[in-house]
């Protein structure tokens, strides 16, 4: 047998000593901020009325059945949540740094956990200005501040990845956010070293226009250096990725790290795949190596493409799980707002979770939220969606971050009337995540109630039986069952 392969025997051994009977799935979508693609609707909206947006994604969501919200936090160097080191983002109130008089991050995590919906913390790490923003940058900006390694690429502002001051400030603003904020995860997605800008030269013909890091090279270069151009720059991006994954558990050994790559490693991979593109030679971004080492918690490739084209889904997500070398979750995502933009049919999207499901992926990832909004073809989809996540679900553990179970919960059952009230707890409260309340069905466990990890208290009708609570950890661990009603 390959040494290769032990890892992944050892994760899935681990994996089967952790299960238990919750359903699990991870079933999140993306919210991104960026351009007010999902949330806010528009720059400018009063307090109150971006409170009611946001609260109305979490309800949408949990009608659903999705248990997970990817929340784009930092968009361009900017924030959608209190800060000290980044200024207020502009999508929020159309004048960058303004305080928007909340904190929305704060609000999502309170109203998204009370619903058991998991939130993770989507930053871009390099970009700094997007065309999008149309106000003047906050004097507390990085481009506002005349440093060095902030450069102007195309038209857009991008941090220098070659730059240690660069990579340090990233860091620094990750690791600020998993100590100060209850995130679930640290979430990264495929923007690296930015998508080529082409030029049309004197001649006619055109050609992309290099990334303006020659100076940081150079002094790479002084200092003894060796690597070429391209290998330098992926060895900044990876050691960004490494540091990332360290400085979260480090802070917070529960949070998952999750990093989700353009959809094809590179052309060639698999055979079958038609690509033009290579990410590994124009992001400098090297996922694959990245989730062999482990430093990813899980895996969201961007299979953005439909079953029957050139690139077709089911062979880049079977190619990607047979890559899982380090045991990690791989959960594609899907490019679900095509049944909006570009005509894809509704039943696309349910055959690509029907594929994910018969891989045994265990998850997926919807882009964006925008594709569940109003009109007919919004309303099949959502349609669609509450139907296959009808059975409720929790996202799959993360053993390997800590596979110790929370205490079997001390149940207490009173009767009153026609009701039954139920009180729990137990002594590794702190280590708890969700309480989860099961009833047997014909088709196994299945999930009656999720509650937050500060909950204690349920009523329900007298005439209900055979139902179980479960204490589930911070990494997804579950406890012993402890019985409610025989």
């Amino acid at each position: 047998m390959a040494l290769s392969w032990l890892p992944l025997i050892a994760a899935a051994a681990l994996q089967s000593r952790t299960q238990g009977i919750v359903p699990r799935e991870f079933r999140a979508v993306w919210v991104a901020t960026v351009d007010n693609i999902d949330w806010p609707s528009k720059p400018g909206l009063p307090a109150e009325e971006q409170k009611r947006e946001l609260d109305g994604i979490v309800d949408r969501c949990a009608e659903l059945g999705i248990n997970a919200i990817v929340f784009q936090v930092r968009p361009m160097c900017d924030a959608l949540y209190r800060s000290e080191i980044e200024p207020w983002s502009w999508y929020l109130t159309g004048e960058q740094g303004r305080d928007p008089g909340y904190d929305p991050l704060e609000r999502l995590i309170e109203r998204a956990h009370a619903k058991g919906i998991e939130v993770h913390a989507w930053f871009n790490p390099y970009r700094a200005k997007h065309p999008s923003m149309k106000g003047e940058l906050a004097p507390s900006h990085v481009g506002a501040r005349n440093l060095p390694w902030v450069a102007t690429y195309g038209n857009h502002l991008w941090l220098d990845p070659g730059s240690t001051e660069a990579q340090n400030h990233t860091l620094r603003v990750v690791e600020d956010v998993v100590r100060r904020y209850d995130v679930d995860a640290v979430h990264m997605d495929d923007y690296f070293y930015p998508y080529p800008v082409a030029e049309t030269a004197p001649d006619g013909t055109r050609r992309n226009v290099p990334f303006p890091d020659s100076e940081s090279y150079a002094r790479y270069l002084e200092r003894g250096g060796t690597l070429s151009l391209d290998d330098w720059r992926r060895q900044n991006v990876d050691r960004l990725i490494e540091q990332i994954a360290r400085r979260a558990h480090r802070a917070k050994p529960w949070v998952r790290f999750g990093i989700s790559p353009f959809g094809i490693y590179r052309p060639g991979f698999p055979p079958e795949v038609r690509a033009g593109f290579d990410q590994y030679a124009q992001l400098y971004a090297d996922p694959l190596k990245w989730f062999r080492n482990g430093w990813c918690d899980y895996l969201a490739p961007q299979l953005y493409w439909r079953i029957g084209s050139p690139q077709p889904f089911p062979a880049l997500l079977n190619w990607w799980l047979g890559q899982n070398a380090a045991g990690r979750h791989v959960w594609p995502g899907l490019f679900t707002s095509q049944v909006q933009a570009a005509g894809w049919p509704v039943q696309e999207i349910a055959d690509q979770i029907g594929l994910t499901r018969e891989a045994k992926a265990h998850g997926h990832i919807h882009f964006s939220y925008k594709a569940f909004r109003g009109g007919t073809v919004g309303a099949e989809l959502s349609q669609t969606l509450a139907r296959l996540y009808a059975g409720r679900a929790l996202s799959p553990a993360t053993p390997w971050l800590d596979p110790t179970p929370p205490a079997k919960p001390k149940v207490r059952v009173k009767r009153f009337g026609d009701r039954l009230r139920i009180d729990w707890g137990g002594s590794q409260e702190r280590g708890v995540r969700w309480w989860v309340l099961l009833r047997r069905s014909a088709e196994g466990w299945e999930i009656v109630s999720t509650f937050g990890s500060e909950e204690r208290q349920a009523e329900l009708p007298a005439k209900s039986d055979g139902l179980r609570l479960v204490a589930v950890s911070r990494t997804g661990v579950e406890s012993v069952p402890a019985t409610v009603v025989p």
